[in-house]
Formats: C-alpha cells, sequence, structure tokens
C-alpha cells in the first residue's frame, strides 16, 4: 500500500508532465492521472485521519463491518471505489449478482445514520 506521500509525489510528476506535454490530449492525459493521484492520496489521508473513529472487526468474524457501519462518513469518491471493488471480486459469473446485492444492502441502510442524526437534531423552524 502507499501513503498519502507516495501519492502526492506521483501527482506532482504527473503535473510537471503535463507543463512539458506535446498537444491538447496528452496534457489531458497527464491531467487525468494527476487528479486521480491526488485523489488517492485524499483518500489516504482521511482513511489514516479518521482510522480511530472506524470500528475495528477481527478479520475472522466481519472485516466487511467497519466499513458498512461508517459508510455514510466515506468521502462518495472512496465508496465508489470500495463498491467498484467489491463487486468485482470473486467469480465474473457472480460479479453482476454481487454488485446487486450489495447496492441494495446499501441503498436499503443509507439513510440509517442521517435519519438519526434529525431525530437527535432540536427542530429550529418551529
Amino acid at each position: 500500500m502507499f501513503t498519502a506521500k507516495q501519492y502526492r509525489d506521483k501527482a506532482s510528476q504527473y503535473a510537471e508532465h503535463r507543463k512539458t506535454s506535446n498537444g491538447s490530449k496528452e496534457a489531458d492525459k497527464f491531467a487525468r492521472l494527476e487528479k486521480s493521484f491526488t485523489g488517492l492520496a485524499d483518500n489516504e489521508e482521511w482513511l489514516s485521519k479518521n482510522y480511530q473513529k472506524t470500528v475495528h472487526a477481527d478479520a475472522v468474524d466481519a472485516p466487511e463491518a467497519a466499513v458498512i457501519m461508517q459508510w455514510n462518513t466515506i468521502p462518495t469518491k472512496l465508496q465508489r471505489e470500495l463498491f467498484d471493488t467489491a463487486g468485482s471480486m470473486g467469480d465474473v459469473l457472480k460479479s453482476v449478482e454481487l454488485r446487486g446485492q450489495i447496492a441494495r444492502f446499501l441503498h436499503k441502510h443509507k439513510d440509517e445514520e442521517s435519519s438519526a442524526d434529525r431525530d437527535s437534531k432540536p427542530d429550529l423552524m418551529k
């Protein structure tokens, strides 16, 4: 696994390549790579800063529990990456079915945290 600094260094390399690129097509390619590595660095920093706030399950028990319980606090871009990775694991023929199961589960539970937050806050409009 890479560190946030390593991702940022790579993003800087692509930014430099973009400055000296030949043509807009090549510049766009380097800009996309720079943005991608910057996003990875941001995600890595978020994970390291919020590690203590997440639930740590024993790998044998339920490793996915930590992600599921903190899903609403994870940045949207990282949610998409996790979903794509989880949906592509295992048997290729079952990946569509797995993606559907994950999507239904997340949709079913997506508002649980936000509704609990709304219930605990006073209504200032009264």
